[in-house]
């Protein structure tokens, strides 16, 4: 059981990035995905999900209507659509899986409820 995220990189505020995360040895689409991110000196914190109930995604308030979150089913990958980024979104960011999900709404952003973690993709954004 694998996550493989990619697609971080250095861009100037107000650009775009579109991180990856592909999935082996079990299947998003019966899972809660996640994306994370953590900055130097900060805590891991949530960015958005989808609930595998009925596929739809939620996100943090900082990132709403920046950021979007998507599954290919079929490749069994995951993506992270980054637009006007800003400065502060400077983190490692990372992709979570969780079969089983008690409380999902209310829990989502607990990094210790999701069990399969991605290695982490860098993002920098220039001012």
């Amino acid at each position: 059981v694998q996550l493989q995220a990619s697609g971080g990189g250095l861009v100037q505020s107000g650009g775009s990035l579109r991180l990856s995360c592909a999935a082996s040895g079990f299947t998003l689409v019966d899972s809660t995905i996640g994306w994370f991110r953590q900055a130097p000196g900060e805590e891991r914190e949530g960015v958005g999900f989808i609930d595998n109930r009925d596929g739809r995604a939620h996100y943090a308030d900082f990132v709403k209507g920046r950021f979007t979150i998507s599954r290919d089913n079929d490749k069994n990958m995951m993506y992270l659509q980054m637009n006007m980024l800003k400065p502060e979104d400077t983190a490692v960011y990372y992709c979570a899986a969780e079969k089983d999900f008690e409380d999902l709404l209310r829990l989502w952003a607990l990094p210790s409820r999701y069990k399969y973690w991605g290695q982490g993709t860098q993002v920098t954004v220039s001012s």
